[in-house]
């Protein structure tokens, strides 16, 4: 009983700290609050952001706001709510990725000054995730879940699987806490799980389900190798591009489904 009790204990914690680590979503007892292993729980976050979106989006419906103003309030919302972490990421990996040197990518992406490809890259991924919502008029409350879920997976993935590039940074303590398939099975089991429920309320919904699955899993992994690719390795910024690239990616797909 013991046991049973300091696990969930354990579990709380971990989610409260990643809860604090990734959103703006202000939490009481901060002091005792663990980092090192919150990468752990950036699925379960991106589920609870994508609920949230989702309430959101309900409530304007239910006001009234029509779908392109809903849908641009929501991308609003889902900046505020991560504090803009994620796209900073992406910005600063779209100034690196500019560069034609390859050894003077790190350097600008640690600079902190945002350059023309930087403001690019995070105009298109709001322009994407904008249109891509404006166009999904079913499901959008499950869409928005799954593809906040599938982003931080991806970050997971990006994580356990490619070297870091720099002995110090933002993101360094991440990659000493994900060592295993341990670390990203169980939220992959849970993205899994989300995407299949609805075949039990509606067998119809079989390949809407199915192609969630794929598209969600294949995505997220597509974009962390391709970040992998460029640069040789992951950093900090790159972690929070493969989030924004996938969750606008996997919008964009839904819409054709």
């Amino acid at each position: 009983m013991t046991n049973k009790c300091q696990w969930w204990k354990q579990l709380l914690l971990g989610i409260g700290s990643a809860v604090v680590f990734y959103t703006t979503i202000p939490l009481p007892y901060m002091y005792a609050f663990d980092f090192q292993g919150v990468a752990r729980f950036a699925p379960v976050i991106g589920l609870m952001i994508g609920g949230i979106l989702g309430l959101f989006d309900a409530l304007m419906i239910y006001l009234g706001i029509t779908a392109l103003t809903r849908s641009a309030l929501v991308v609003c919302g889902w900046i505020a709510i991560t504090g803009g972490l994620h796209l900073d990421g992406a910005m600063d990996s779209a100034d690196g990725l500019a560069v034609g040197d390859p050894q003077r990518r790190l350097e600008v992406m640690a600079d902190s000054a945002t350059g023309a490809f930087g403001a690019m890259a995070a105009i298109a991924l709001i322009l994407l995730k904008t249109a891509a919502l404006t166009d999904l008029e079913q499901n959008r409350w499950l869409i928005l879940m799954t593809a906040a879920g599938w982003g931080r997976w991806g970050q997971v993935m990006a994580i356990a699987h490619y070297p870091y590039l720099k002995p110090t940074g933002k993101g360094a303590f991440h990659k000493q806490a994900i060592r295993s398939y341990k670390d990203w099975l169980p939220t992959l089991v849970l993205l899994v799980a989300l995407s299949s429920w609805q075949i039990f309320l509606n067998r119809n919904l079989i390949f809407f389900a199915v192609a969630m699955i794929v598209s969600g899993s294949a995505i997220a992994i597509i974009t962390g190798a391709w970040f992998n690719h460029k640069l040789g390795g992951h950093t900090g910024d790159t972690y929070g591009a493969v989030v924004e690239w996938t969750e606008a990616l996997f919008l964009c797909v839904m819409t054709i489904i």
